[in-house]
């Protein structure tokens, strides 16, 4: 360990008492000239006492600096063990200090054989960096072998330099860092920037700044895009199955909300269970939630289908009403038997973190299987519909149900088993949605009335309507957010689908074919 060199006598010791004193103790700008002093003389002993530094094991008494291990303590600069005297006082480190001496750590791992530590100490030291290490920064490009990690250590120079007192040294790391993809680049030419007294230098900040916020404008874009479908994509779980209830029976059904609810609080008992039953398998547990939140929404949604609204067919007013006590009465339900608090919902490992696609943007796993996921749920409920004697007698009973009564259709059942169907579909969006958000007894109500309208812009009854409605109210949303905020966005997301449902009432998709009732 490094703290050990501390501990060993040199023939020739670096760190002298005096340097090591003026790193321990004074204001914090001359602590840190000091230790930028000895980090660029590449002082064998300094990481050692850096370390020391960090874990709080350095005192100070009169002139002499000790470094305290355990019951035995020894002096910096000297390695000689000695008593430390009473009334020696910790070296107390603010978080600026703090910085300053992982940064020198971090500068000391330019010099590792290994790429990856090279890489990471590249990394610490963006935060950190002082025109003060510009000759070891120099040193390491030179040595660098890797051209990624070489193209790096000129990046922190030029950010070294952009501060510094000398114009021609500011113009030069101006004129650099206008091929940086990094934000903090950005922000730290506006500083600049907004200081700069020398007109040939604001001139290339200015430059580098315009290429810099054009470049990373992509990753932007790029970014609301993707949070744009991901939105949609959620959307597109909540209402996939109110398309099927609503164009199938009309029935306003104000609790599908709660059958989502249902989804999300079964993945989190399946996550309880495994955690306690099968901890060796729990990042698998999501695979196991998925059938066990479909099957506990379908459920309680044919109850509620044969209990109540089986009797309330072609009364929509009733049906939303009866439908919005039941909503009140599971959200109640759930208050009662998990309480009224949000509970924790964990990613497994492999949903957790991101692949970064550019340097301002990162793609969070979680998202990406989300929007998998409701791709595959929409393939499995297009084949469904269209491929399987249920899927058939659904259509048929959409299109006319006297004539596929008349046709010995039972449309009773078909009614409980689409309801069933649209409750389950829901019961899967809880899952996927527990897995990006918080989980909570009025989890539901957000979606709710975004779920209608996407229902409604698509065109009843209609999954093609219903993917593309989602995915554009996701993707315009998003965009609005980011020129108007999130309530303006909301309010003129509303007006347009008013003003679209007054031009086309039919919404995107219309239903195709006959229909007695119409």
């Amino acid at each position: 360990m490094l703290l050990g060199l501390l501990a060993c006598s040199m023939a020739a010791r670096a760190l002298s008492p005096e340097q090591a004193m003026a790193i321990a103790q004074g204001d914090s700008d001359a602590r840190i000239a000091a230790l930028n002093e000895r980090v660029t003389a590449r002082d064998p002993q300094l990481a050692a006492y850096v370390e020391a530094l960090l874990a709080d094991e350095v005192r100070v008494a009169g002139s002499k600096v000790y470094l305290v291990r355990g019951a035995a303590s020894t002096l910096v600069g000297s390695g000689a063990a000695a008593p430390l005297p009473e009334g020696a006082e910790e070296v107390v480190n603010n978080n600026r200090m703090r910085q300053a001496l992982e940064g020198a750590l971090a500068a000391f791992r330019l010099g590792s054989p290994d790429r990856e530590v090279r890489a990471k100490a590249v990394a610490d030291l963006r935060d950190v960096i002082d025109e003060s290490l510009v000759p070891l920064l120099e040193q390491a490009a030179t040595a660098e072998t890797d051209e990624r990690l070489k193209a790096d250590l000129a990046m922190l120079k030029a950010k070294a330099l952009i501060g510094s007192a000398d114009a021609a040294r500011r113009l030069a790391a101006a004129e650099l860092l206008a091929g940086s993809q990094d934000s903090a680049v950005r922000s730290l030419l506006m500083e600049q920037l907004a200081q700069e007294g020398d007109a040939a230098v604001k001139a290339a900040l200015q430059t580098s700044l315009d290429k810099v916020q054009s470049r990373l404008a992509w990753g932007e874009r790029l970014g609301v895009l993707f949070t744009g479908a991901s939105l949609g994509s959620i959307l597109l779980l909540v209402a996939l199955g109110l398309a099927i209830t609503y164009g199938l029976m009309g029935v306003i059904n104000m609790a599908h909300g709660e059958l989502m609810m249902i989804g999300a609080y079964a993945t989190f008992v399946v996550q309880n269970l495994f955690r306690a039953y099968l901890p060796g398998a729990f990042d698998w547990y999501v695979l196991a939630a998925i059938p066990v939140a479909f099957l506990s929404a379908a459920l309680v949604g044919a109850v509620l289908e044969r209990s109540v609204i089986r009797w309330l067919y072609g009364r929509p007013l009733e049906t939303l009403l009866a439908t919005w006590g039941i909503s009140l009465i599971l959200m109640q339900a759930v208050r009662s038997f998990f309480g009224a608090q949000n509970v924790a919902v964990e990613n497994p490992a492999w949903l957790s973190g991101g692949v970064q696609v550019l340097p301002n943007l990162t793609l969070p796993f979680n998202r990406i299987a989300i929007l998998v996921f409701a791709a595959m749920v929409l393939l499995g409920v297009a084949l469904l519909i269209s491929r399987t004697r249920l899927g058939l007698f659904v259509r048929g009973v959409t299109q006319n149900r006297r004539m596929a009564a008349c046709m010995g259709v039972n449309t009773a059942r078909v009614d409980t088993y689409a309801f069933a169907l649209g409750a389950g579909i829901a019961g899967l969006a809880g899952c996927a949605l527990s897995q990006v958000g918080n989980v909570g007894p009025d989890l539901g109500q957000g979606y709710i009335v975004d779920s209608f309208m996407v229902v409604v812009l698509g065109g009843v009854g209609q999954l093609a309507g219903t993917v593309y409605a989602a995915l554009g109210l996701g993707v315009l949303g998003k965009l609005l957010e980011g020129w108007q905020g999130a309530v303006l966005a909301k309010i003129m997301v509303l007006v347009l689908i008013v003003v679209f449902i007054q031009k086309r009432p039919q919404g995107l998709f219309a239903l195709k074919g006959r229909s007695a009732e119409a």
